[in-house]
Formats: structure tokens, sequence, C-alpha cells
């Protein structure tokens, strides 16, 4: 009776023990975008004289603009280099704000 019971703690402990460590070491998860959920908005098209389609992707988020196709005949993917619409939009009809304020039209 005594030794069944020895064993039967000795065999919770471990059990205990397993479930620290378990519950210590750290998930063997995928953590791109930990800290920021994805917000893009993607929208196909296609460019005038070009042959290939594109794919727009806008990041709603942090304002940037960017496009990606793929080409067939070299069989890789061009990239455009992101362009940040708070500077395109930001100073309106194409004139900068002056003191803060947009100068009068």
């Amino acid at each position: 009776m005594k030794t069944t019971a020895v064993w039967a703690l000795a065999a919770l402990n471990a059990v205990l023990v397993i479930t620290l460590v378990c519950r210590l070491t750290p998930s063997n998860s995928a953590m791109a975008q930990a800290g920021r959920p994805g917000d893009y908005l993607m929208i196909p098209g296609n460019v005038v004289g070009g042959t290939n389609a594109v794919v727009y992707v806008l990041d709603q988020s942090s304002h940037q603009l960017g496009a990606m196709s793929y080409d067939d005949s070299m069989r890789q993917l061009a990239t455009m280099q992101p362009m940040n619409l708070d500077m395109v939009f930001g100073s309106g009809n194409g004139r900068a704000p002056v003191n803060g304020r947009r100068p009068a039209k």
C-alpha cells in the first residue's frame, strides 16, 4: 500500500514537472505580424500598354501603395517601390501648406 502511494505521488510529480516545463518554454508559432494585423486592400488591374496584369496593394494603416506583377516570360515577380500616399495627397492641388494652412485658390 505504501509503495503504491509513493509511486502514485512520484508519477504525479513527474506530470507536474512536465506541465511546468511545457508552460515555461516558448511556443513555436509564427509571429510575423504580432503587433499589427494586416489591413490591406488588394485590387487587380491592367497597365495601359502592358502585357501583364497588376495587383495593387494598399496598406490602409500606413497609407502606402504598392504594386506587383508576374512576368511569365522571365518567370519572376516584379514589384513597385511602395509610395507614401500621405505625401501624394497631403498637399492638395500640388501646393504645399503654408504655416499649417492651405493657400486660398
